[in-house]
């Protein structure tokens, strides 16, 4: 028999006070109210690329992803006491990534391309790449010097990539507006695989949100953000998501290719050798050659040749190379790099890149950069033995940063009253431990990618793999990742899938406008090529 529904009201509030009386299990924690929502704001535009005008929809916003442990099923912080993932706090952990996705119209997003675009560090937002190269509004920026300061100006950027692919630039946990908070949530996100994890998950939600699982699909990644860039290529397959293609910009897969102090890590002489081509144009730049070629290309083969030649053999044998092998090979050194003789017997052979930048001109009072070593800047201290800082990042920092505030908070019309963070100090708190496929827990060493990105290509064949770098980035040398990528573990049917560009320009190749405009040419005809031709 049905009760009035007076009757059945009247019920229901009698059984909830009642239930309000009675004390809850202590062993029943009450669900945990979420950390962060998701937002968005949306506004359009227009750019023009190539001569065409594109309008778009742009979209600002947030989504959240969680630490490892938790499940979209259960409350947060709703596990038992003995669970070995809460005990570690991870599961209670949230983070608020920041993206800007622009969306070109009158498309069918069915077929049209979607680019996920992220810089690296560890601890840096996607300032870079949104306001340099890709995205519809790029900063004015001094190309090799020190420009003025505000105000800055931007324009139209006839590179962005919109052309070709729509985008979405992300900004890691707790980087630009990204945020974390919860229990240990620096050591939910702050590691190769927690930072990988957390990408994986802002993809799949991102597809899922705006309707792309269907679309071909490519990630980019600057610098760290390679890293990042290959490590998900494995991780989303493991989320059903094929790839159709991932980018790499100014790659750094295996960091025991980094050329640090030989006097802390002796016996590892590889990162000397994949760097020294890098020192040659740098020298080359600077026109510190005694007999310096008009031909780059020409001269970094000759180098390539001497580094993997002659000079890897010399620096394999160590302190049983005959003194006269070590004066012939110092004075071909010095002929490539401009330093003196003297010098290089004194570093062993063996040139470390904050050293290299100190001491290129030291007569002028002058260090280089590293991402960019066609920039220079007053040495802060003469007597030091490595650069104290970085002249290029002094250069276009505030150019950078400036400009996309303004443009985030009047344009896109997000980040009222909110600190934007455009890098966070977390490289040496960084946990680089990594669990490569096979291994059976992460590993105790310098974190090493190739493997995954080895395996993803095995299980998807079709998809490509394109590098780029710049001649003049002693922080990830060109040759290093060129080696990199020679060294991948696949089959020689799938290393065709793999292409090379290299440019007249330093770790961010977009600071110089010609070797943006052909970053641009390269990565839209990439695009086209492996798939995603819908444009």
């Amino acid at each position: 028999m049905k009760l009035p529904i007076a009757i059945t009201i009247s019920c229901l509030l009698a059984t909830a006070a009642h239930a309000a009386d009675v004390p809850a299990k202590p062993d029943t924690p009450a669900p945990a109210t979420p950390l962060f929502k998701p937002d968005e704001v949306a506004t359009g535009g227009t750019v023009t690329v190539g001569g065409a005008r594109i309008a778009y929809r742009a979209v600002a916003g947030t989504l959240v992803v969680h630490g490892k442990g938790w499940e979209d099923t259960d409350p947060l912080e709703a596990r038992g006491a003995d669970d070995k993932d809460k005990a570690k706090g991870e599961p209670g952990a949230e983070a608020a990534m920041f993206y800007v996705a622009y969306f070109r119209n009158g498309v069918p997003s069915a077929d049209r391309p979607i680019t996920f675009v992220f810089n690296g560090g560890p601890g840096s937002s996607s300032v870079w790449l949104h306001m340099g190269a890709f995205g519809p509004v790029r900063v004015v920026a001094a190309d090799a010097t020190h420009g003025a300061p505000a105000p800055y100006a931007t324009v139209n950027n006839d590179a962005s990539l919109l052309d070709a692919s729509d985008l979405v630039f992300i900004d890691a946990p707790g980087t630009g507006f990204s945020r974390i908070a919860g229990p240990d949530k620096d050591k939910a996100f702050y590691g190769v695989d927690q930072d990988i994890r957390a990408f994986a998950l802002f993809v799949t939600q991102f597809l899922t949100k705006y309707d792309r699982w269907n679309s071909p699909k490519y990630l980019f990644g600057e610098s760290y953000g390679t890293m990042r860039a290959a490590g998900l290529t494995l991780a989303l397959q493991k989320e059903s998501v094929d790839l159709n293609g991932v980018i790499l910009l100014s790659d750094i897969l295996s960091w025991d290719l980094m050329p640090d102090d030989p006097q802390t890590n002796p016996s590892v002489d590889l990162p000397y050798i994949v760097a020294l081509p890098t020192y040659a144009a740098t020298a080359w730049y600077h026109r510190k050659l005694g007999d310096r070629p008009d031909d780059l290309a020409a001269l970094l083969s000759r180098v390539e040749t001497f580094a993997t030649g002659d000079y890897a053999q010399a620096l394999m044998q160590g302190n049983a190379l005959p003194e006269a092998e070590r004066q012939r090979i110092a004075t071909q050194l010095a002929a490539f790099t401009g330093l003196p003789v003297a010098y290089l017997l004194k570093t062993n052979l063996r040139i470390e890149y904050g050293a290299f930048q100190k001491e290129l001109l030291a007569e002028q009072g002058l260090t280089t950069g590293t991402l960019d070593t066609r920039y220079t800047g007053a040495t802060l201290d003469a007597l030091s033995k490595v650069a104290d800082y970085d002249p290029q990042s002094s250069a276009l920092g505030g150019a950078y940063v400036a400009s996309f505030n303004h443009y985030a908070r009047d344009t896109l019309h997000y980040g009222a009253e909110r600190a934007f963070k455009p890098g966070i100090d977390i490289y040496r708190d960084w946990d680089y431990r990594h669990k490569p496929p096979g291994a059976d827990k992460p590993l105790i060493a310098l974190p090493n990618v190739l493997p995954d990105l080895a395996v993803a290509m095995k299980q998807n064949p079709a998809m490509k793999v394109m590098v780029n770098g710049g001649y003049f980035d002693v922080s990830t040398p060109y040759f290093a990742g060129m080696f990199e990528l020679r060294h991948l573990p696949v089959p020689a049917a799938l290393q065709g899938n793999i292409s090379y560009r290299y440019y007249q320009s330093g770790h961010m190749v977009y600071a110089h406008l010609p070797a943006l405009h052909a970053l641009h040419d390269n990565v839209a005809a990439f695009i086209r090529g492996s798939g995603g031709a819908g444009g």
